[in-house]
């Protein structure tokens, strides 16, 4: 190997901190889903409730998506180091035969 390197536990450590979040955030959008607003009483505010959580939920979902796109995207950044890391070991390797 080569001198570039980067601990595999940084993308192990930031994979479950993204998936962490993707099922809170999951999580919290279905007890959002699931709220009784006729507790509140008003039919106004009932309706005020209902739209609330209907806004949250939509938004909760996007930033679920938006963190397991990040973990996707930190495998794809572990495999693509993980391979340049090899092609430098291999270059390193062929400059020092060629001397």
């Amino acid at each position: 190997m080569s001198d570039l390197r980067l601990d595999d536990t940084i993308f192990a450590h930031l994979k479950k901190t993204f998936s962490s979040i993707s099922d809170r955030m999951e999580d919290t959008r279905r007890a959002l889903r699931g709220t009784d607003a006729s507790a509140v009483g008003e039919s106004k505010l009932i309706e005020d409730v209902q739209d609330f959580a209907d806004e949250w939920g939509y938004g909760i979902k996007q930033l679920g998506k938006h963190t397991h796109g990040a973990v996707k995207m930190i495998n794809k950044i572990g495999e693509s180091f993980g391979g340049l890391d090899l092609e430098l070991a291999e270059s390193l390797k062929v400059k020092k035969k060629g001397k």
